[in-house]
């Protein structure tokens, strides 16, 4: 099973602004443009004919501003807005903008703002938030330009490295610009640990423990004082047992 589309629409009347979009948008395998359009009439007319997650919304439009737009919508998508004018970006803020990028816009400042999207629908893609099936059998992580597919049961141990996330499985490893605390949140209880602020173990894959560390294979990871209470528990062990 594939992981949904993202529908998105592109509200600009620069051709050029639409093309910057668009090729960083290439990069995003699971995005798909539905519609460009110049004005705010012709996005309201295709917010009311299709479903549309993100809205890409410049201010500076004839007819209707971008914020003025937004701000009549009853429903909106969520809406990045980008523009050539930083003094709208706290009415921007008003009205719960995913983020506010000032033209022109670099690939690394499109990615940045594509993660804050990710994170706030909970679904996969570049840098992105993971997904889960509702059975727990295995997630989707964004990693080398692709929607990878892991098995919960593959894997090993996740570390944080900076403002990327180390999935290590059986077979392979995966670099994920991610956090942490967002696979914590997802990841089945009754499988996962958290041992230390920078790793997640795999129950089943710990192979012997101590009071500071666990081993998994030949790979030994810190359990720091924070979470070594929740690890006996979770491991089901009393604490006299741990020397």
């Amino acid at each position: 099973m594939r992981p949904l589309k993202i529908k998105c629409i592109i509200v600009d009347d620069e051709p050029l602004a639409i093309e910057a979009i668009e090729m960083h948008l290439s990069e995003y395998e699971d995005v798909d443009i539905i519609a460009r359009c110049k004005n705010a009439p012709e996005a309201f007319t295709v917010l009311k004919e299709k479903e549309v997650d993100l809205m890409f919304l410049d201010i500076n439009m004839p007819k209707l501003t971008g914020l003025d737009f937004l701000s009549a919508l009853k429903q909106p998508p969520e809406v990045i807005i980008t523009t050539a004018y930083n003094e709208y970006a706290l009415k921007g803020y008003e009205l719960d903008v995913v983020d506010y990028l000032l033209k022109p816009v670099s690939f690394e400042r499109f990615m940045m703002a594509m993660d804050k999207f990710y994170r706030r629908k909970k679904i996969s893609g570049n840098n992105a938030e993971t997904i889960v099936k509702p059975e727990n059998e295995y997630i989707f992580i964004r990693a080398n330009r692709e929607n990878v597919k892991i098995r919960l049961s593959s894997i090993l141990y996740l570390e944080n490295i900076k403002d990327y996330v180390k999935v290590v499985t059986t077979g392979n490893r995966f670099l994920t610009k991610n956090n942490l605390g967002s696979f914590e949140k997802i990841l089945p209880e009754k499988k996962f640990v958290r041992v230390h602020r920078s790793f997640i173990a795999g129950i089943d894959a710990i192979t012997s423990f101590s009071a500071d560390t666990i081993k998994i294979g030949q790979t030994e990871i810190p359990v720091s004082r924070g979470y070594r209470e929740s690890v006996i528990s979770r491991l089901h062990l009393e604490t006299k047992l741990i020397k």
